[in-house]
């Protein structure tokens, strides 16, 4: 009776083992699992810091997705680059076809009234493609830049391309299905068909819109513009974008002065907000987020809060303000060592009071062996990149470069 005893107690103790054994690394697999900073309700999401490139939150990132009238931002990027080349003029008048006309007198459409027949200034329509995301006023400017949507499009293309971004689909400047623009819809094309791009393409072609052309925020940061039907008839445009300053959802410590919105059926709601904290440009992507517009944007004023309130900019001006041990690095073939600095000074986001020695830096050089460089080099070569971990935030990496040149041995 004793041995039966001693037997179950045995395997009580083993079954309890297991059990805490399991339960650590349930505990475990939460812990890993929750160290991402910011969650977004959205089926794709993209943050960047738009000076140094370091991505604060990514979710499907890269996997593209109809954006509805977000790419809008890429059309403004067209118009604006045409109105510097003299291609167009913000005064130019552009007079309104029945076409465009009957898409701009159109309910289901996001728009302002523009009659057939009257003649509309490229501000005016720029303004109300931004502002209220007016799909006719789109329209007319894409037909008058370009004269077909076919050929806009290449220019949408043409334009991403110097953002970065080289695989897209393009089918329209509005973002609607391609059945949807009527007589001016492509030929041969499905007409569901609709523009695809990832949450991290819309991130960069923002990013290049803002840097290459900052009138872009003088427009997306207006609240309100009037908009001249006719001389008798006057439109109050209301910008759609909540999280502006002095609107509901407008986040603290910051200010946001742009960018879209955007909701088709197969898209869902979308939005890019762009601003200012702490000193530094935050762009942030989310498409097909679930709720209302209004958890749309209570979740990005979340996003924003939360960033200001548990991370700070760090700067960093050279390779030793991580450790000494960072700044030099040995050289294949080489007579000597070759000592490394920072590409170009950078900012990185950090938890409050963490030290930038707490991120573990790591040196990463180039070639296939990652701890040493392979001779020549040549003076401020880049030869790799130091990568950070943050708590958090994805994994940072700063480039490197040689500040000295290193031959090679020579065999006599």
């Amino acid at each position: 009776m004793k041995k039966v005893k001693s037997f179950f107690a045995k395997l009580l103790l083993i079954t309890a083992i297991i059990s805490i054994c399991l339960n650590g690394l349930g505990m475990f697999a939460k812990v890993h699992a929750d160290t991402t900073a910011f969650q977004m309700d959205a089926r794709a999401a993209y943050a960047i810091d738009a000076e140094s490139g370091q991505v604060l939150y990514q979710k499907n990132a890269t996997k593209r997705y109809p954006i509805a009238s977000v790419i809008k931002i890429l059309t403004l990027g067209v118009i604006l680059q045409d109105i510097r080349n003299h291609h167009l003029k913000w005064d130019q008048k552009i007079k309104i076809t029945p076409a465009v006309a009957k898409m701009a007198d159109d309910w289901h459409f996001s728009n302002v009234p523009l009659v057939n027949g009257e003649e509309y200034t490229v501000r005016q329509l720029v303004d109300s493609m931004m502002l209220v995301s007016a799909d006719g006023s789109t329209e007319a400017l894409a037909l008058a830049d370009a004269g077909s949507t076919a050929a806009f499009n290449k220019k949408m293309v043409a334009f991403a391309k110097k953002a970065g971004v080289t695989d897209i689909k393009i089918y329209n400047m509005i973002g609607l299905p391609n059945g949807d623009l009527g007589k001016h819809k492509l030929k041969d094309v499905d007409k569901d068909a609709e523009n695809l791009l990832s949450a991290k393409d819309v991130a960069l072609i923002s990013k290049y819109l803002v840097e290459n052309y900052p009138e872009t925020l003088d427009i997306t940061k207006q609240k309100f513009a009037n908009f001249d039907v006719t001389k008798d008839q006057q439109y109050l445009m209301t910008n759609v974008n909540a999280l502006l300053p002095q609107n509901g959802f407008a986040p603290k410590n910051g200010e946001i002065d742009g960018l879209k919105t955007g909701n088709t059926d197969r898209a869902g709601k979308c939005i890019v907000s762009t601003g200012t904290f702490a000193g530094r440009r935050i762009i942030l992507v989310a498409l097909h987020t679930k709720g209302e517009w209004n958890d749309q944007s209570k979740m990005q004023q979340d996003f924003y809060n939360k960033l200001i309130d548990e991370y700070q900019p760090v700067e960093i001006k050279k390779a030793s303000d991580f450790s000494t041990k960072l700044t030099s690095v040995k050289v294949k073939n080489g007579k000597n060592k070759t000592n490394l600095k920072l590409t170009k000074k950078t900012t990185v986001w950090l938890p409050k009071n963490m030290k930038l020695q707490a991120t573990k830096p790591t040196l990463r050089v180039q070639g296939d062996n990652q701890k040493q460089l392979t001779a020549p080099i040549k003076k401020n070569q880049q030869v790799g990149s130091i990568e950070l971990h943050i708590p958090g935030l994805p994994d940072f990496n700063i480039p490197v470069s040689a500040s000295r040149s290193v031959t090679e041995k020579s065999m006599f």
